[in-house]
């Protein structure tokens, strides 16, 4: 079992910056594809962003060049840096985790809330 616990959330105003960070617990963490989603209110959980094992990365288009995910299997995280915060990316920030790529994201953590507001 692999447990996932994000860190970072928080009140940012508009064009601000946040950093959000997942810790991980499996000891084969470098095996594992993470993922960042979010879900707003009314709305369904969208992907963010993702990074494989590898460390190819893709992004939603809502996002790019503005967010980007990263990993440091060394300290078992998976981060996402936030700049130039707009209403829009208000929501619950959830981390997930999967052991074999193309397969579903099956490991969450409790999410952690992202607020832009003036």
């Amino acid at each position: 079992q692999v447990q996932l616990v994000e860190s970072g959330g928080g009140l940012v105003q508009p064009g601000g910056s946040l950093r959000l960070s997942c810790a991980a617990s499996a000891s084969t963490f470098a095996f594992y594809g993470m993922a960042w989603y979010r879900q707003a209110p009314g709305k369904q959980r969208e992907l963010v962003a993702a990074i494989t094992s590898g460390g190819s990365t893709n992004y939603a288009d809502s996002v790019k060049g503005r967010f980007t995910i990263s990993r440091d299997n060394a300290k078992n995280t998976v981060t996402l840096q936030m700049n130039s915060l707009k209403s829009e990316d208000t929501a619950v920030y959830y981390c997930g985790g999967r052991r074999y790529f193309g397969t579903g994201y099956s490991y969450w953590g409790q999410g952690t809330q992202v607020t832009v507001s003036s």
